[in-house]
């Protein structure tokens, strides 16, 4: 009968093989990094200088990445640093030095995370490429930053309205002149803030937080949506559709803990959208 034996020992030592031939190599890339010459044996990197060398990796293959990126459009965006404290050792992403102290040890750009000294900070390039995840909303934003983050000519949000005014509202009386209701505006706004485009990961949100309610407090809720379900199902007669009853219900079901008159008007779109979204899609909820 054949024997595996020789087979399975034969697969240790390719495996031993290929993980020292990919240990070889990302010492020789750290080595780059670093602009040291690694020996025949191979010994280690001290972990310090590994940590060093990985800052200057991402800070070269940043850099590689905006300059290579063909779909990438050429504004010019200065970087905005502010004081940082960072945790644990640091190296400048522009000089390649430490970054040495305690607390404010540098600056870091709030649009794309880059890291460099106060004083490096004068000489880095206009080369800012904002990353997504740090831009919170798409009104009250620098537009050079907006456009840079989505890697567009345009806002966003600039396309979708002259697209949509221009399949349906062409025709419409007083187009540009007549002002729209504030809390429709209001609405539409906070969509583009909060990208309320994935439906189904906004139910799911809402789900997961439904299901942190105490059974009472769930219990109750779920039985009033299923009435004002009902009542939306007679808006012929009585007007009063999903959007509707979550002005009327949504300040009293979502009332913040503090009873402060600012936050409580701040709060009221977002109180009747939830109210809203509730029983629109009551059936999938509870």
């Amino acid at each position: 009968m054949f024997s595996q034996e020789p087979w399975l020992e034969n697969e240790k030592k390719c495996a031993v093989v290929r993980k020292s031939k990919q240990g070889r190599k990302r010492q020789e890339l750290l080595a780059v990094a670093l602009g040291v010459k690694v020996g025949v044996k191979g010994g280690w990197l001290w972990p310090p200088l590994k940590l060093f060398a990985c800052s200057q990796i991402s800070s070269l293959v940043r850099r590689a990445a905006l300059t290579h990126n063909d779909n990438h459009f050429n504004y010019e965006k200065t970087h905005n640093f502010k004081v940082h404290t960072f945790r644990g050792p640091h190296w400048c992403e522009y000089c390649a030095n430490f970054m040495w102290g305690l607390i404010a040890q540098g600056v870091r750009c709030s649009d794309c995370g880059l890291n460099v000294h106060k004083q490096c900070s004068k000489h880095v390039p206009n080369d800012c490429q904002p990353d997504l995840k740090r831009i919170k909303k798409v009104y009250c934003c620098d537009l050079t930053t907006l456009v840079k983050a989505h890697n567009t000519q345009r806002p966003m949000v600039v396309d979708i309205c002259i697209r949509e005014i221009e399949a349906r509202g062409l025709k419409s009386e007083g187009l540009y002149r007549v002002s729209g209701f504030t809390e429709h505006i209001e609405d539409v706004k906070m969509a583009f803030d909060r990208e309320i485009s994935n439906a189904d990961e906004r139910l799911e949100a809402v789900h997961e937080v439904l299901m942190l309610l105490p059974p009472a407090h769930y219990e109750t809720l779920r039985y009033l949506m299923i009435h004002l379900k009902k009542v939306t199902m007679n808006e012929k007669d009585n007007f009063m559709n999903a959007e509707n009853l979550g002005i009327v219900f949504g300040p009293t079901l979502m009332r913040p803990p503090e009873d402060s008159t600012l936050t409580t008007l701040h709060d009221m779109r977002y109180q009747k959208l939830i109210v809203q979204i509730l029983i629109e899609n009551e059936d999938v909820l509870f």
